[in-house]
């Protein structure tokens, strides 16, 4: 992605470059296809952050007036949707200010993970004073989960699920390209930096958090102070049990939830980039209203269509657990799905003709991108399998039904209506400055 990213610095993005890679006969459609599965799951992956960092605080709320065992305040799905819509809000307004200042938030972004996961990995284990073994963090699989799963190795598949997820939003770099200094090589750059830090970082923290599970089903045990959040609950008691109060745990949660908030912000700022270029070459309904920018060329209309957006999908959660998690199963599969589109057609049809740009992977880049192309068809349907057994209506996976559903729409939008208008992105230039 990096390397098409540095031929095709761009704010479209991921539909640009299907549409640039696929060929004259299948520009449109792969370029319709890529950029509505892109938008969709841009619009789902912030609903998921925003809307976990609003449990979050329910449990910080919770564990700091007492817990669930100490008749402490626990929120209810009304009030988590209100610190949901807050949150959004928040979000709306940043993403309102100028660039200049947009850019001071990343930068904090930047300071605060690393700073963040410094502080909770040397500080977690050292006071922890029951600590799992090496052995216990590297190789116990969770066999007696409640899910009916005792297989490691389905274990380890449905595993996976986290980590790419954790590993997404790196395409921000590519929407924000038209805005930014140098953009052929900072946009890959943002990409690559995105994910060697967020693989690091989070394989350390993961680690420290893994050293404090020392008693696995009294973590997920609803019952418990934290009403079954097990990383609250984990580091609540580790400061418990040394100084007799989890406000240490409290501290610890905080720095993760402003992560969070600081990973929602952004990922408005993608969707709202994603929006406007889409827009702007009239894919979306009522095109010409979000792709308007005011004077500090901000989009202004895309970033609060994006936020309202992401409230919408939240609303199912009031009555369904089960129909918001088929919706935010999008963010994941739906998002590497549109990774995976313009990597394929750079590796097939424009394996010849592509023309990379100053950053590219030279005589590794086909075999690299047949890796990526294999690896997302892999996860596609790792995702797609049962998540507990036996299968029932209150866990059953609806992430192929609605991964499907927007492959079904989009195609159906296209053929029905959008092929006899819609041409692919229109030219546009990138200039070197923003």
């Amino acid at each position: 992605m990096a390397e098409i990213c540095s031929a095709y610095p761009t704010s479209g993005g991921l539909y640009y470059w299907s549409a640039k890679l696929a060929g004259k006969d299948w520009a449109s459609l792969a370029s319709w296809v890529t950029g509505w599965f892109n938008i969709v799951a841009q619009w789902t992956g912030t609903a998921s952050v925003d809307f976990s960092l609003a449990q979050l605080i329910q449990v910080i709320v919770l564990l700091g007036t007492g817990g669930a065992t100490g008749g402490g305040y626990m929120a209810s799905k009304y009030v988590v949707l209100a610190i949901y819509a807050a949150i959004l809000v928040l979000h709306g307004l940043i993403n309102s200010l100028p660039i200049e200042r947009l850019s001071w938030l990343g930068k904090l972004g930047v300071f605060w993970n690393t700073a963040g996961v410094f502080v909770l990995v040397i500080l977690i284990p050292s006071v922890a004073k029951e600590r799992a073994s090496v052995q216990f963090i590297f190789t116990h699989f969770n066999t007696d989960n409640g899910m009916g799963i005792r297989d490691r190795v389905y274990i380890f598949a449905m595993g996976l699920l986290m980590s790419q997820y954790s590993l997404l939003g790196y395409d921000t770099s590519a929407h924000m390209t038209e805005e930014t200094k140098k953009a052929d090589r900072s946009g890959p750059m943002g990409i690559v930096t995105s994910v060697a830090l967020a693989s690091v970082f989070g394989w350390l923290y993961l680690v420290a958090l893994t050293s404090v599970v020392t008693d696995i089903p009294y973590l997920l045990d609803p019952g418990n102070d934290a009403g079954g959040y097990a990383i609250a609950q984990a580091l609540y008691t580790a400061f418990h049990r040394r100084y007799g109060t989890g406000v240490g745990g409290l501290v610890c949660l905080g720095i993760v939830a402003v992560a969070v908030f600081i990973c929602g912000s952004t990922n408005v700022t993608s969707d709202s980039r994603m929006a406007y270029a889409f827009s702007r070459d009239g894919a979306m309904p009522f095109s010409h209203a979000w792709h308007r920018v005011n004077k500090h060329e901000v989009p202004l209309n895309a970033v609060w269509f994006s936020v309202t957006i992401a409230f919408l999908i939240a609303l199912p959660s009031l009555g369904s657990q089960v129909a918001f998690q088929a919706m935010v199963s999008v963010a994941t599969t739906g998002l590497y799905i549109a990774y995976a589109l313009p990597i394929f057609f750079r590796v097939t049809t424009a394996r010849r003709s592509f023309v990379p740009g100053p950053f590219h992977l030279g005589r590794y880049s086909v075999v690299a991108g047949w890796v990526a192309v294999a690896w997302v068809a892999l996860l596609t349907v790792l995702f797609s399998l049962p998540v507990a057994y036996p299968v029932a209506e209150a866990n059953f996976n609806y992430t192929p039904v609605a991964v499907g559903g927007v492959l079904l729409l989009s195609v159906g939008a296209w053929a029905l209506h959008a092929r006899f208008w819609f041409q692919g992105p229109v030219a546009n230039v990138v200039v070197d400055g923003g």
